[in-house]
């Protein structure tokens, strides 16, 4: 069965993103946004690390670069319920190098080890890394093949790859999420290179086909920017990858579906829009992607209303 997930990815994989993506796709694997250690250390683990239970399967993934703080954060999202924990080490932004940890990581792959051998030994759920194909404009792929065996020689059997080089200088990170050449073949490599691993592609990847065909070289896929777009891309990933026999859910239905979420989020506060605005895409391509857009981007915020929501409903029915 091939491992199949939405990538984390700041400000956009919180909680209510991932309970709405529940309603579309029961097995996909989902990840929380990148949480510093420090921050789960010191901070309000409720706030940053509660969950609802019908999101599972859910990683968290965590920075740092500190193995002592790293097992603490891992004990954290275990006693929390994380069905496993995720070090990035692909994140190219000022503010994470400046802290030492992201992509800047990969200069220093014992430490990373060190890092994923501690957490391992610390917890009872897997531990992967997440990372890039090279740093810089430094192409050689004995980078990337010796990065792996180092973290590999720690217990650590699963890897994320993003098949873009980091380019710590000079990017920013949307940039690096584009500029970057895509160079799939790397990640092919490490898998013939290292075939007892468990490799899984990410980067650039937005069709069914694509993911098929990334299948027969990878054991997994992980798609970013293209489920935050096009959630309902996701519609027939059960069905086709994970047996499942239950009739593929409309977009109408998972629309309905989500109302007594909202209904949840309004008894305690939480602006409805908080939640609304992960569902944009719901209707991408369709006739009615417009209207949708508009009410939720516009309406939902000006009243805040669960009634705004069900007038909603009807129009697009």
């Amino acid at each position: 069965m091939p491992l199949i997930a939405i990538a984390p990815m700041l400000d956009w994989t919180d909680r209510h993103f991932r309970y709405f993506m529940r309603q579309i796709t029961r097995h996909t694997i989902l990840y929380t946004e990148m949480v510093v250690a420090d921050a789960i250390i010191h901070g309000d683990c409720e706030k940053l690390l509660q969950f609802n239970k019908e999101e599972n399967p859910v990683v968290a993934q965590l920075g740092g670069s500190n193995p002592e703080k790293l097992v603490l954060a891992s004990l954290k999202c275990e006693q929390y319920g994380y069905d496993g924990i995720n070090l990035n080490v692909g994140c190219p932004s000022d503010r994470v190098k400046s802290g030492n940890f992201g992509a800047c990581l990969m200069n220093n792959a014992q430490l990373v080890a060190n890092c994923v051998q501690a957490m391992q030994e610390a917890v009872h759920i897997p531990v992967t890394i997440k990372h890039r194909i090279g740093l810089d404009y430094n192409e050689d792929y004995s980078f990337l093949h010796d990065f792996v065996a180092t973290i590999a020689a720690s217990g650590c059997s699963h890897f994320i790859v993003h098949a873009r080089n980091a380019i710590l200088k000079g990017l920013s990170p949307k940039q690096n999420r584009e500029i970057p050449p895509l160079k799939y073949d790397y990640v092919y490599k490490l898998k013939q290179d290292f075939p007892q691993l468990t490799f899984s592609i990410n980067g650039g990847i937005k069709t069914v086909h694509e993911i098929n065909n990334h299948l027969k070289y990878v054991d997994g896929v992980m798609i970013g920017r293209e489920a935050y777009y096009n959630p309902y891309l996701f519609s027939t990933f059960d069905q086709t990858w994970f047996g499942e026999s239950t009739p593929i859910a409309t977009r109408l239905e998972i629309a309905h579906s989500m109302l007594s979420y909202l209904e949840q989020c309004t008894a305690k506060n939480i602006p409805l829009h908080h939640i609304t605005r992960h569902m944009i895409g719901l209707y991408h391509g369709c006739p009615k992607a417009k209207i949708w857009r508009y009410q939720l981007t516009n309406e939902m915020i000006k009243t805040n209303s669960i009634n705004t929501y069900i007038e909603l409903l009807k129009i697009i029915e």
